[in-house]
């Protein structure tokens, strides 16, 4: 037998949760589909969440799931196998069983996909990191390397020269004449220093990064290394129920309004599904918005039926 709920929230990381808390509170009978692959799982804390900095991600979520449990809303470790629509949603799930809701949420995130070199997936979050946002406080004055992966990576080495003044930019595969005029003199002003050639790994000693080895086998001691992973959305179910999306450098992501519908009526985005810059908070955030605005669109739908209008 095919279970019938309200809404539906595929993603149970801060995004789907929150609007699951939000819809949960609102008596909607809500279901949470989580596949259980957190984008953060490889980092040991979070930070910047006002009254959660430094809590552990995992700490987090499970903190999540007993919250919406107290409000009814259910919560399945599954995955989501298709989806389609007709008057309501059909969602498949891996198990075998299909639910459906008047209202799906879609709040999957994205996964990173790290530069092929050697060591940088093995200690990702640890002491190989993304975002000085993040981490940065945690790593401050030691001694910092950047990864460049396209010409883009100067914004990074300068951003991170925020928390250290020691910071060498590895220019890898990119070219020094891809870096403008305007780069090599902020470069300078920053105190970053350039270094051209080919990575060809990690030295790591006693399980900590100790220095980055080049192909021709020059190395240079680091002990904090900064990558910018390639964003890859996790929007296939906004691309098979045809809702209207837009390319970013960053990937193509559903086109949405303020409180994250798509061009798909009852179709809702939330988290890094509706964008590429939304940190932990801020997914927190949007999912919240997103909650709260379907439950007033359910509610108004049937006053509106009730009333026949």
């Amino acid at each position: 037998m095919t279970e019938t709920y309200e809404v539906i929230v595929v993603g149970g990381g801060a995004a789907g949760l929150s609007a699951a808390l939000v819809l949960g509170r609102a008596r909607r009978r809500t279901l949470v589909v989580d596949a259980g692959e957190p984008r953060n799982a490889p980092s040991a804390h979070m930070q910047g969440y006002l009254s959660r900095d430094g809590m552990p991600p995992a700490e987090f979520l499970a903190t999540g799931r007993e919250e919406i449990a107290r409000y009814g809303v259910e919560l399945v470790q599954d995955r989501v196998v298709d989806v389609s629509r007709d008057e309501d949603f059909t969602v498949a799930l891996a198990s075998g069983g299909t639910v459906r809701a008047r209202r799906l949420v879609v709040a999957t995130g994205l996964k990173d996909e790290l530069p092929p070199v050697d060591g940088v997936a093995e200690r990702f979050g640890r002491d190989v990191l993304h975002c000085p946002y993040c981490h940065g406080w945690e790593v401050r004055d030691r001694a910092f390397g950047v990864l460049a992966t396209t010409a883009l990576s100067v914004h990074q080495a300068l951003m991170v020269s925020q928390w250290s003044k020691d910071v060498t930019l590895f220019l890898h595969r990119v070219a020094e004449s891809e870096l403008t005029d305007q780069d090599v003199r902020r470069l300078k002003a920053a105190g970053v220093r350039v270094v051209s050639g080919e990575v060809a790994g990690l030295v790591v000693e006693e399980d900590r990064l100790t220095g980055v080895r080049l192909v021709d086998g020059t190395a240079y001691g680091r002990e904090v290394l900064f990558v910018a992973p390639r964003a890859v959305p996790r929007t296939e179910w906004f691309v098979k129920l045809g809702a209207e999306m837009t390319e970013t450098p960053f990937g193509g992501y559903p086109v949405v309004d303020e409180r994250g519908l798509t061009s798909v009526p009852g179709l809702w985005a939330a988290g890094n599904a509706s964008g590429f810059a939304e940190q932990v908070v801020n997914a927190a955030s949007r999912g919240y918005r997103a909650g709260a605005a379907i439950n007033g669109e359910l509610l108004m739908s049937d006053l509106d039926s009730a009333a026949g209008v």
